[in-house]
């Protein structure tokens, strides 16, 4: 009889063994993504974010300072002062207010995003937007009105603000020192 074939001989792992521990942690690891790959978005996020599953519903108030992955149910209201992925799995029937917003599951009722709202195909929006900039894939639904804002003028409304605050706060303060 013959030899053992080479491939036999070697030291590589049997059956697609590793000596990669079996135990792998559940908060993702943080991801390089240059700006200009932003608008090819991941099915899942791809840097750490809060994560609401498919198995978790909620009624009420949502608020996030951090990005948000929403796969499961929310009634009420969300706000998330980044960008909010709402997954396939995600059902929301909220107010929903975001900087950048991406559908994958469906919302009904009002949305509003400061930068852009993108609803991937299969996804359903039912409410009106307000936003700067929408991407409607083929194949997503969309039912009710759009609101374009000018990105200029929102910056605008927001160095408005803030001059106010600092009008305010320099007439308090000469106030003060009289």
């Amino acid at each position: 009889m013959g030899k053992w074939p080479v491939e036999c001989n070697s030291s590589m792992p049997m059956w697609g063994k590793t000596s990669e521990p079996v135990f792998k942690p559940l908060v993702a690891e943080p991801a390089a993504i240059a700006p200009a790959e932003r608008g090819q978005t991941p099915a899942t996020p791809a840097r750490a974010t809060a994560f609401i599953g498919k198995t978790t519903r909620v009624r009420g108030e949502i608020y996030s300072e951090e990005e948000l992955y929403l796969d499961g149910e929310v009634e009420g209201s969300l706000e998330v002062r980044h960008l909010l992925t709402i997954g396939p799995n995600g059902k929301v029937k909220a107010t929903v207010k975001a900087k950048e917003l991406v559908v994958r599951g469906s919302i009904h009722g009002d949305v509003e995003a400061s930068d852009r709202i993108s609803i991937m195909n299969g996804a359903s929006i039912v409410g009106d937007v307000k936003t700067a900039g929408i991407v409607i894939e083929d194949g997503a639904y969309f039912k009710g009105g759009i609101d374009i804002l000018r990105p200029e003028a929102a910056k605008k409304s927001e160095l408005a603000a803030k001059s106010a605050e600092g009008h305010i706060a320099s007439t308090a303060a000469r106030a003060a020192a009289q």
